[in-house]
């Protein structure tokens, strides 16, 4: 996954205002490998991650550059969503890591059944991924 967060930064670096910090290569390198790790391990619960991680990184560059910035981290977040989304699941994740569903149980601990692919709940809990498709349907009709 890595290949992502270093195209990311191997192509914004020369655009990196290093006049403002010290360490501005640095904090925008330490940003795009926590977005993608972040996509990698938790995707379903981060909703606009190209977006976060744009205002991660926008105050390391120039106001004149930032249009490219956000074009570049838009793509490469994209391919990257794409490839995980193209990736087979086997019941672990991207570090290997048993897949357990989202949901909690009635005492509060995490569901430890196998997820399905496209939503991360499991059979039992289908009526969920409902739900959380007529809130985004909402979100988007106020927006």
């Amino acid at each position: 996954m890595y290949q992502f967060s270093r195209a990311i930064y191997r192509e914004l670096s020369p655009l990196i205002d290093c006049s403002h910090a010290a360490r501005g290569h640095a904090d925008v390198l330490r940003a795009c490998e926590a977005t993608i790790e972040r996509l990698a391990t938790d995707r379903h619960y981060f909703a606009k991650p190209a977006r976060t991680l744009f205002n991660d990184i926008r105050t390391s560059f120039p106001i004149a550059a930032q249009p490219r910035v956000w074009q570049v981290v838009a793509a490469y977040v994209g391919a990257a969503q794409e490839w995980l989304a193209k990736q087979p699941q086997h019941g672990y994740d991207i570090n290997g890591n048993p897949l357990e569903c989202r949901a909690t149980t009635r005492r509060g601990t995490p569901c430890q059944r196998m997820p399905l692919a496209h939503n991360g709940y499991c059979p039992s809990h289908q009526h969920l991924a409902e739900t959380e498709e007529i809130e985004e349907i909402e979100e988007r009709i106020a927006a």
